[in-house]
């Protein structure tokens, strides 16, 4: 090569020198980043696992879904600090990222340990709601039934003075049909309870279930990408 053609090579290499510097400064923020992406995601974690409430399906149902839908964070700060492998890292970050390459790893294993778990308290949260509108249910039509007795039981006396006490209109009827309006609205108000319950099962059972669908769902996302990770970080571990 000529002087005049190494002449012209020497602005191209500087400015990939340049070039490699500035990376060097971005890469720098860029990390820095996934580490305080990774604290807040540590932050987290805490608020949610303290007080822990183990065997209770509710709170492990709700926790394992707030975890669920927070873990986009910790995936961000993991891939911000891998970025870039071994290049331009300090002596002290080596075994921070040897730490985090097995954690990738852990937490893929348990975010597939849960979906088990999630899938069990859907089971027991359905089942603790089935029986609470059955409890509820059964009390209204307990009371409804006792208030059929009584009206059966009323005299037409009694049956005109309670209605005029509820401020309803008699509009001519006699008492007999009065009696019997009143046994067919309770007759009616039961059949109400035990249709309402039935739809509020329902609603409740199927919301429990999208739920649970999509949180289960999203575990097995991010299982899998957590052991993707550890899987691409190999050179961390060596």
């Amino acid at each position: 090569m000529t002087k005049s053609n190494s002449d012209k090579f020497i602005p191209v290499v500087q400015e990939l020198q340049q070039f490699a510097f500035s990376q060097q400064g971005s890469l720098t923020i860029v990390r820095l980043l996934g580490y305080g992406l990774l604290f807040l995601a540590l932050f987290d974690i805490i608020e949610i696992l303290i007080p822990p409430k183990f065997l209770n399906p509710a709170w492990e149902f709700q926790t394992i879904g707030t975890l669920v839908e927070r873990v986009p964070v910790p995936l961000i700060g993991l891939v911000l600090v891998f970025f870039g492998e071994l290049y331009s890292r300090t002596k002290w970050e080596i075994p921070i990222l040897k730490v985090l390459s097995w954690l990738t790893l852990l937490f893929g294993i348990l975010f597939f340990l849960i979906i088990p778990l999630g899938l069990v308290n859907t089971i027991r949260l359905n089942n603790q709601n089935v029986a609470q509108m059955q409890t509820v249910s059964t009390q209204q039509i307990s009371q409804a039934e006792k208030l059929e007795q009584q009206v059966s039981k009323a005299s037409p006396e009694q049956i005109d003075k309670f209605l005029k006490s509820q401020g309803r209109k008699i509009d001519g009827k006699n008492p007999e049909e009065l009696k019997e309006q009143l046994l067919s609205d309770v007759s009616k108000a039961k059949q109400q309870i035990k249709t309402q319950a039935q739809t509020t099962q329902s609603l409740r059972g199927l919301g429990l279930i999208k739920v649970s669908a999509k949180w289960n769902l999203s575990a097995v996302v991010a299982g899998t990408l957590f052991i993707s990770i550890w899987k691409g970080t190999r050179w961390a571990r060596n």
